[in-house]
């Protein structure tokens, strides 16, 4: 598809620099100062090269590091091998390019790094993360207003459900699930014992579920079945499941396993809040009252009610206040505070202001100082070769959400993106003998689907992009198995195919 010119973005007339770092041509670059265009999988080779590169000259912020850091040494060794040269062999960018954009950073007086999940989804997703903060502390670039690092969300609330506690290592807020006098905490206000060991990450569960050791499921607003990677793998646990319950606003790929659907609320039918990328807990309320009789929030309860243990909300504020009381970072947070305007958390109590930049004074480690962190470059879990010559990048595309399930159904938004294409670079057509519009087989060591060719400078020579919108073109049966080691996620972003004529 293609997009219209977008006009010149006023900050970046009035002289901001912007640095894009992305395997894809993507539209930002037209605005950019330096298009960093590494290979998907070499993120801690560029984050790294930069450090050398600042070390190097001179550029890092010795202040900041001495007063507010520890294990900077231990870096500095770490990154010595992270030449100019070795850095551009490993992520196919220029050393010119890594010079400037170093210098870029380090010399500005203010400066963030905005990342999405093209960090986070490969198997050093975490470690990727964790080199984006090495840079950031060498530069000092922390702690001050319109500097920082930001996690660009997929949805617009997935920073209000992480602060809830969906990883099975911890309870709201981030609290420990392995720390006694947190457990103990939340036994005495929800008058029930509490594991003692965290439980199983959601891609644990279907590893479990396949073993036959995992018998039932839960699944509210996800569509796995066409969203996760691997899901031949997914399918195989849904099948082997005893019983799975879904709970969605329309039909899904999932809910064709589904034992039980429950229809879902959209967020026209809500009443609650909207935690967003800057941590602001913002007021949502509801235009009409639930379609299917009850919010999801009631859903949970009757179900909780049914399974034995009694909840008693008669409305979200009631949850809020809970939450308010077990969790410090919300601890003066309620709906009568944020009803005209929000509240960034941290906000620990009920004359608090909340707090706009973080790290201001103190890093949250025992110490009040951030930890230098030496990760290795080790690349992606699959790589191209001669039977699979090609690395396929996924992600999504403005004009739809997620699954599809919603965006498909909206006309206007079906004219203007209303099939799967699959990106190629023109030299990589040409060799192929393929045209723009021609239907091929894309396949991988999973399986294959057939799409429509877009050629175009987006995707590099040896890289494709598809994004997984649609139930007729089901791009993660391609995606690997490969996983982040420390948070489970998915390593969507490189993998192995092959492109060949229908």
């Amino acid at each position: 598809m293609r997009w219209p010119d977008r006009p010149q973005w006023g900050h970046v007339r009035h002289g901001v620099k912007i640095i894009v770092g992305d395997p894809r041509r993507i539209d930002l670059v037209k605005y950019a100062d330096v298009w960093l265009n590494l290979k998907p999988g070499s993120n801690i080779a560029l984050l790294h090269g930069l450090i050398h590169i600042i070390l190097r000259d001179g550029l890092q912020n010795e202040e900041f590091i001495s007063n507010r850091t520890e294990g900077f040494n231990e870096l500095k060794e770490a990154i010595k091998k992270y030449t100019p040269q070795y850095t551009a062999q490993e992520t196919g960018v220029s050393i010119d390019k890594l010079e400037k954009a170093a210098h870029l950073y380090a010399k500005a007086g203010k400066a963030m790094i905005l990342y999405g999940l093209g960090v986070t989804e490969h198997r050093t997703g975490t470690e990727n993360a964790m080199a984006v903060a090495n840079l950031a502390l060498t530069c000092g670039h922390l702690g001050r207003p319109s500097t920082g690092i930001m996690a660009l969300r997929g949805q617009n609330n997935v920073q209000g459900a992480s602060d809830m506690g969906p990883s099975p290592a911890v309870y709201t807020g981030y609290q420990y699930v392995s720390k006694p006098e947190v457990r103990e905490k939340f036994e005495r206000s929800w008058n029930v014992q509490l594991p003692t060991v965290a439980g199983l990450k959601s891609v644990e569960m279907f590893d479990k579920a396949v073993e036959g050791t995992f018998k039932g499921m839960f699944i509210m607003g996800a569509d796995t079945a066409q969203t996760d990677a691997n899901i031949n793998h997914i399918w195989k646990a849904f099948d082997a499941l005893e019983f799975l319950v879904v709970c969605d606003l329309f039909h899904t790929h999932t809910t064709r396993f589904a034992d039980v659907i429950i229809p879902g609320a959209s967020f026209a039918e809500k009443d609650g809040t909207f935690t967003n990328g800057e941590r602001r807990v913002q007021r949502i309320r509801k235009a009409i009252e639930p379609l299917a009789g009850m919010a999801e929030w009631q859903v949970i309860q009757e179900l909780s009610r049914r399974m034995g243990y009694a909840m008693n909300y008669s409305h979200p504020s009631q949850i809020m206040d809970e939450i308010a009381g077990l969790t410090p970072n919300y601890g003066g947070i309620s709906y009568e505070r944020i009803e005209k305007q929000g509240i960034q958390w941290p906000c620990p109590t009920k004359d608090h202001p909340g707090t706009t930049t973080l790290y201001a004074q103190q890093f949250s480690r025992p110490s009040g100082k951030a930890l230098f962190v030496c990760v290795e470059h080790i690349g992606s879990g699959e790589v191209p070769d001669s039977e699979y010559p090609y690395v396929l990048v996924t992600g999504r595309r403005l004009p739809h959400y997620n699954n599809g399930s919603m965006t498909r159904r909206v006309k206007g938004i079906m004219e203007i993106a209303p099939v799967e294409t699959i990106e190629i670079n023109p030299a990589d057509a040409a060799r192929l003998n393929i045209a723009h519009g021609e239907k091929i087989r894309v396949s991988s060591r999973r399986g294959e689907i057939h799409v429509t060719v877009e050629v175009t400078e987006r995707s590099q020579a040896g890289n494709v992009f598809l994004a997984f919108h649609f139930e007729d073109a089901l791009t993660n049966i391609l995606t690997s198995g490969f996983r982040d080691s420390i948070a489970g996620t998915p390593e969507y972003k490189s993998c192995a195919v092959r492109i060949g004529k229908l």
